[in-house]
């Protein structure tokens, strides 16, 4: 494979890391807002059981009571709910770590595999550069053995 396909690949693959990183942020904020959201519904739960725990010192009657624990379980429920909203968020940001954590991993194998055939190439020059040094340097010290003998170069 070119060094030019090869940056062609890296190009490709910083794009799709790039692209993973936006979508990991963007779950991320998802899930804070869900972890957030569960947060306070268990407060205004709790709220919700001072103030009644406060009325109930005062008056009490079995409506009120009914209605208590109608709210209470409906309340326990969007907690529940937002509970597994919220670690359901938590999963799909592990997933997309997870998916950018393989992205970036491609990146560096490319990068060193683009660093190896630089590395290759310059080598193979070096070693073209020195075998014309080599050549030029053994017509030299011939025509200098022998003056009259003419070297094509």
């Amino acid at each position: 494979m070119s060094t030019q396909a090869l940056n062609i690949l890296l190009e490709r693959a910083e794009a799709e890391r790039d692209d993973a990183l936006a979508k990991l942020q963007e779950l991320q904020r998802q899930a804070e807002a869900a972890q957030a959201q569960a947060q306070q519904l268990g407060q205004y739960r709790s709220d919700y059981q001072q103030r009644w725990t406060q009325q109930f010192a005062r008056q009490t009657t079995i409506d009120i009571v009914g209605h208590y624990q109608n709210f209470g379980q409906r309340l326990d429920q969007a907690i529940a709910q937002q509970g597994a909203v919220s670690q359901f968020a938590q999963q799909r940001v592990e997933r997309a770590r997870e998916a950018l954590r393989d992205l970036e991993l491609r990146v560096a194998s490319v990068r060193k595999l683009i660093e190896r055939r630089q590395g290759e190439l310059r080598r193979s020059a070096q070693r073209r550069e020195q075998k014309a040094t080599d050549e030029q340097a053994a017509r030299a010290a011939l025509s200098q053995m022998n003056p009259f003998v003419r070297l094509s170069a």
